[in-house]
């Protein structure tokens, strides 16, 4: 008899869920459903698209294991009865940034990095619990506990919420509580001075679970979901994929969606204080240093937009022209943007004359911009002394014939493009089998080099220029680590 298991991916824009056979991978059925287009969301709609996901994979009564991956940062303030305080801050919310501002000033910036490898931004968990002390202290007053949303997800199937609030069940993993800005690398703890500081008051953090433990089963009564599936830890999405990935020390990750994501595997933790790198952890054990940009597959729409043309199109534009577009050089910060942390910029065109200024050349600009914006976090990662021996490309973006043959111009490590697929999904069914069976299965990924094309030195020159000519390097280069904070009990 096929054993089948399920991984959900609670990502920003959709919830997806996949049922795969636990020996080969092979996907089984399938179903998606969207989340609202909106920065500050009420978690209920992540639960009921999740059922909806559900329902359109043709539901769970043959699943013997399930694990929710989820996008990473986003708190969910609970009250003592389990109900959901007030709508959740996403992580790429921009309105917490003067909250970032606060922190550091009150601790130092060194002293974050220090205690929890992160040099917090505007995403990070702790960052949003500032943010609602400082904006909301009713719902401060009322929350008891704090999850992220992987972690309210699997409670929910566990049977809990609304009037069943047995927050001893509350459980995360080492990936998720490396991005909330309140644990610690070195301990694998919760720093919990950090959070009272941030929050005002102590709260409820979800136990820690290992990356093959479970979480328990799903309660009765949900709906196209049977009782007694065993639930996986779960874990972040960036962590998940890198399980699907079967990312090992020397490999990076580069992913292209709605941001942009690059992270390699480490034994160890690591500690940028050029404020690029934050030190998450992985779904195996290790450590998963990692950088992300606010801006990536969307600069691609804003580049379609305005040709009115195609995403083959924009390919094929981008493709006739030369590296470096002639000089044309496009800082795509149309969001603000995270790495550099200038949250207020906006994006901007640098170089065009009445040459240069050509459908071809702002096609390749655009495209240029994005993955310089993505290889310098490949820079930052190795200055942390992480090998980078190959890299490998995923997301929607990767299907671009035109940003995979840019990418090898600028990247000086063999490219690799794995098959299209849901990774994070994939990576939740592996850690679904996982807390099944005892150990991961070894679903290996099928991925083919990209022919290499010659080093094209002016992409990344042009790009650091037109950062410098607005003064938006500062935060990129590294600062001594800062002292100690001395007026603060810190343990």
């Amino acid at each position: 008899m096929v054993t089948l298991v399920a991984g959900i991916d609670s990502s920003t824009q959709s919830c997806k869920v996949e049922v795969r056979e636990l020996h080969t991978g092979r996907l089984v059925r399938s179903g998606r459903a969207a989340h609202p287009a909106v920065k500050i969301v009420d978690p209920e709609h992540w639960w009921q698209a999740m059922l909806l996901a559900v329902e359109r994979a043709g539901g769970l009564n043959d699943v013997a294991a399930l694990s929710v991956a989820g996008q990473q940062h986003t708190p969910v303030f609970l009250d003592a009865d389990g109900a959901v305080v007030r709508d959740s801050p996403l992580w790429n919310d921009t309105g917490s940034h003067p909250q970032v501002r606060a922190l550091n000033a009150e601790l130092g910036f060194g002293e974050w990095v220090r205690r929890t490898g992160l040099p917090i931004t505007l995403s990070d968990t702790v960052v949003k619990l500032r943010w609602l002390r400082d904006t909301d202290p009713e719902s401060v007053r009322r929350t008891a506990a704090v999850a992220v949303v992987h972690d309210w997800l699997t409670w929910r199937l566990l049977g809990f919420g609304p009037g069943r609030a047995d927050f001893s069940r509350l459980v995360t993993d080492r990936s998720e509580a490396s991005g909330t800005g309140y644990w610690s690398g070195e301990t694998g703890d919760y720093c919990t001075d950090l959070v009272e500081h941030a929050f005002g008051k102590t709260v409820i953090l979800p136990r820690l679970l290992g990356p093959l433990d479970r979480a328990g089963v799903t309660a009765a009564g949900l709906p196209g979901i049977p009782a007694g599936i065993v639930i996986a830890a779960g874990s972040g999405d960036n962590a998940a994929a890198a399980l699907a990935l079967q990312l090992r020390v020397g490999d990076a990750v580069m992913s292209l969606g709605t941001s942009g994501v690059v992270y390699s595997r480490s034994a160890q933790p690591v500690h940028d204080y050029s404020g690029v790198i934050c030190s998450y952890a992985d779904a195996t054990g290790d450590h998963l240093p990692l950088g992300a940009t606010l801006n990536a597959a969307r600069d691609l729409d804003a580049g379609i937009a305005l040709l009115g043309c195609t995403y083959d199109e924009l390919s094929a534009l981008a493709l006739q022209a030369t590296p470096g577009a002639e000089g044309l050089t496009l800082l795509p910060y149309f969001e603000g943007e995270r790495t550099p942390d200038i949250p207020d910029a906006k994006a901007s065109l640098h170089g065009a004359t009445l040459a240069n200024f050509t459908r071809p050349n702002f096609a390749r600009a655009v495209i240029e911009g994005m993955l310089a914006s993505q290889v310098v976090m490949i820079e930052a990662i190795r200055a942390c002394a992480v090998p980078v021996n190959r890299l490998l490309l995923i997301g929607g973006a990767a299907r671009s014939p035109a940003v995979q043959q840019v990418l090898t111009e600028i990247i000086d490590v063999p490219l690799l493009l794995p098959e299209p697929g849901e990774y994070v999904t994939i990576g939740a069914a592996v850690q679904a089998g996982g807390a099944l069976r005892g150990d991961f299965p070894d679903w290996q990924p099928v991925v083919r080099e990209v022919p290499a094309a010659p080093t094209a030195h002016q992409i990344m020159s042009q790009h650091r220029a037109a950062r410098r000519a607005l003064s938006y390097d500062t935060g990129l280069e590294a600062p001594a680590p800062a002292p100690r904070a001395r007026t603060h009990q810190l343990f």
